[in-house]
């Protein structure tokens, strides 16, 4: 069966018998709570599911016909960064075109600083998908404490604390942490409790970047464990990996640690894109210490011979520990001083430079790409995962799937191809191809789990009463395109996307319209 088309069948007007707006017929309804497929249909009136059954076309304004196809939950992403591409891309073509028609976004401990503003210039713009936000742990942390390397004081812990006070009642569904970056990496745990204690008291879930996810992923995942336990928040772990090759194979380990704390009682649940590569900037690379205090501090760090080759012998350290002999590992996605280096790894670079082709002189030229980049985001592509983990992560019933991606402008620069095929790639591969979860199990993971994690209670499920956001596809042919060497590709075999009952994406092309809504958290106060 294929898609080529979608039949609508405008019917004549009959005032009496129109009751619903849209009838999907002849679809395999995959319901999202992970139940077997059953045949039925679904009408839709005012944006919502009306109805489902065996319902009559006379009944309906407009038919789509699903030729069998998979109907289910449209998807929801719980790990994105659009902050910056919403607005510009309002028509979120990539996430559309992959089935996602709601987006989480301020995640990593890096959010829009004033989530009100935020919200009302997505509802000003209209917004194709819908997009509930995070406040994050950085952004809260650079506004009181700039790039600071120490603990926070009294009056500064509070300050924090009435911005995530805020934020919550701005319409914030939880608070993220991204404690790998700056400024989060210098925060300490009691800092992130006292905030995340904030967030319990509104409603919201801990989202984080943990503060390591190679050798010390562990140590990383209990001090997840231990903030939700202290602060009485639901947990997410955002991207659930084994960073490093000397512990691949560590993930039934990593998994295990996750099901003990929700045996004690503690609600823990991760999210995983299904690649084997991440996607992150250069600086991560550097050690955090010689990233504080600013833009300036940072470059004297970096043009001072002594401190330069403290920071070299640092990260080759770190590449002798995570069993790798140079950076050929570290692939440039987007350098905004030279187009002409995306999709080259720092191997390659230095090659085409004329050095030597060691780690040393490598890392010198790390350095380098950030004094010439004058400290601008460089977007890399790492690959640093094996395909077992990542199937041992997929296979764990408590795992959502997301993309950890943002808007993307087609044709620009080499991303990650996670911003085209993530859903696409876990229906394609992982359940068609290598059967490694179930096709309902992996539509629960990315509906009704994760609307069950943010708390979007009319989301997530076909059921009468909820809002119509559905997908339909074709579960022989649905599949990514994009690859790490290609990964402007839209997905293929969706049929139609509904976003509140209207239809974004019919037969592969997103239809322009923007029906969209902002989803507030329970912490959510209407007057400012």
């Amino acid at each position: 069966m294929r898609f080529s088309t979608l039949l609508f069948l405008l019917l004549p007007t009959v005032a009496f018998a129109q009751q619903y707006d849209l009838l999907i017929r002849n679809g395999r309804v995959v319901d999202g709570t992970g139940n077997p497929w059953t045949h039925a249909d679904v009408a839709i009136k005012a944006g919502k599911i009306a109805r489902i059954g065996s319902i009559p076309a006379s009944e309906a304004k407009m038919v789509i016909d699903a030729k069998n196809g998979i109907v289910a939950p449209g998807f929801i992403d719980v790990h994105t960064h659009v902050e910056g591409s919403l607005n510009l891309r309002p028509t979120a073509d990539n996430f559309l075109q992959d089935g996602v028609t709601t987006l989480i976004t301020g995640n990593c401990g890096g959010s829009a600083p004033d989530l009100r503003v935020f919200h009302d210039s997505l509802k000003l713009k209209g917004i194709s998908p819908n997009l509930a936000s995070m406040i994050g742990h950085n952004t809260v942390r650079m506004k009181v404490m700039k790039m600071a390397f120490r603990e926070p004081t009294v009056r500064e812990q509070a300050e924090m604390e009435a911005l995530v006070e805020q934020a919550m009642k701005d319409g914030a569904v939880g608070i993220s942490t991204g404690l790998i970056y700056t400024p989060g990496t210098y925060a300490r745990t009691p800092e992130v409790v006292g905030l995340a204690k904030i967030a319990a008291r509104y409603g919201g879930t801990y989202a984080s970047h943990i503060r390591n996810e190679g050798q010390d992923v562990k140590t990383a995942i209990a001090e997840a464990i231990q903030i939700g336990r202290e602060a009485g928040i639901p947990v997410e772990i955002s991207h659930f990996k084994v960073a490093s090759k000397a512990i691949w194979g560590r993930s039934t380990e990593t998994v295990a640690m996750i099901e003990a704390a929700r045996r004690e009682g503690l609600d823990v649940t991760v999210d995983q894109y299904p690649y084997t590569a991440s996607s992150t900037s250069l600086e991560s690379i550097i050690p955090s210490w010689a990233l504080a205090d600013g833009d300036s501090a940072v470059l004297a760090r970096l043009r001072d011979g002594a401190t330069r080759s403290k920071i070299r012998t640092e990260m080759l350290q770190s590449l002798k520990k995570n069993l790798r002999k140079n950076y050929e590992y570290a692939v440039v996605a987007a350098y905004p001083s030279d187009t002409t280096l995306n999709g080259l790894s720092i191997s390659q670079i230095n090659q085409k430079r004329g050095r030597k082709a060691n780690a040393e002189t490598e890392a010198d030229l790390v350095m380098e790409l950030m004094e010439q980049a004058h400290l601008k985001r460089i977007q890399m592509v790492y690959h640093t995962m094996s395909e077992d983990d990542v199937a041992t992560i997929l296979r764990y019933p408590n795992t959502m799937i997301a993309s950890d991606a943002g808007v993307a402008r087609f044709g620009s620069g080499v991303p990650h191809p996670r911003a085209y095929g993530t859903n696409s790639r876990v229906l394609g591969r992982y359940v068609r191809e290598k059967r490694v979860i179930p096709l309902e199990e992996a539509i629960r993971r990315m509906t009704s789990l994760p609307a069950q994690r943010f708390k979007l209670e009319d989301r997530g499920l076909l059921r009468p009463g909820y809002a119509a956001d559905i997908v339909i596809f074709d579960e022989k042919t649905v599949g990514d395109q994009a690859t790490y060497d290609q990964p402007h590709a839209y997905a293929t075999g969706f049929a139609a996307v509904l976003v509140n009952g209207e239809v974004v994406v019919e037969a592969g092309k997103h239809t322009g319209k923007r029906p969209g809504m902002v989803l507030l958290g329970k912490g959510f106060v209407e007057a400012r």
